[in-house]
């Protein structure tokens, strides 16, 4: 059975990237939540995909210009902490939390947020190569799956070197070649980011491993209801929504 995995949390419903929408994510069963990291200026990993407020705070000043205190004021703590995301999850009981990566420099205070909460079995992370090499640094143990982003398939020495558990790539470039390719090499294929339930079912009919979805409904109705596609063999473990305070940018 494929992996869910909610967008942001559960954005159609609550403002993405708060404990609310992670909290409502899980109640409806996702098997993960994926959350977008940004460091503060004081180092300070918070829960954001936008390098400013302005789309979901109103506010123009870019993140890393605002200490983890003045952001809190900004936004009445409507940002969370990752050390509250990740304890909130854990307190939920059920789902993991995928962590998205856009840079290196997100990696330390990433993971030691993990540790810190407890939550390293519950966390594992994606992004592009340089984010996913310093979080192998961090954590040699740690479960990643790499972001990939063109019809190129990354070189084998890139995959011995940060050892991916995950394929993770966008929905456009799934087909059956490459999830051939990367069954073969036991590598899992994640899909990221589809919301129309004819995608999700081609994609289950490919064989993937996990779907991120702004849509958490519609797919656990494909994957729970009584026209569910078959589970693959082996450890398995778009469109995007208005650009509206509640909802999801690409």
């Amino acid at each position: 059975m494929a992996v869910a995995v909610a967008h942001r949390g559960d954005p159609y419903r609550h403002r993405e990237n708060t404990l609310a929408s992670l909290r409502s994510a899980l109640r409806a069963g996702a098997d993960a939540v994926e959350l977008d990291v940004r460091l503060t200026r004081d180092g300070v990993p918070v829960l954001l995909h936008d390098p400013t407020l302005k789309r979901l705070w109103g506010h123009r000043v870019p993140v890393a210009e605002l200490t983890a205190e003045r952001l809190r004021q900004l936004t009445a703590g409507g940002v969370p902490t990752l050390h509250d995301a990740l304890t909130a999850a854990t307190k939920h009981g059920t789902g993991r939390v995928l962590l998205d990566l856009t840079d290196p420099d997100q990696a330390a205070a990433s993971v030691a947020a993990a540790r810190d909460a407890g939550a390293e079995s519950r966390t594992y992370y994606c992004g592009g190569a340089d984010a996913m090499f310093a979080v192998r640094r961090h954590d040699p143990a740690a479960e990643i799956a790499l972001t990939w982003t063109t019809s190129a398939l990354p070189a084998q020495a890139l995959l011995d070197a940060v050892r991916p558990r995950w394929i993770n790539l966008r929905f456009g470039l799934v087909d059956p070649a490459l999830v051939g390719w990367a069954h073969e090499r036991d590598l899992l294929v994640a899909a990221w980011t589809a919301d129309l339930r004819r995608t999700m079912a081609r994609l289950l009919a490919l064989g993937v491993d996990s779907i991120t979805t702004n849509r958490l409904d519609v797919l656990r109705g494909l994957l729970d209801g009584p026209s569910a596609a078959p589970a693959v063999t082996g450890p398995r473990s778009g469109s995007t929504g208005p650009r509206t305070p509640g909802a999801p940018a690409e």
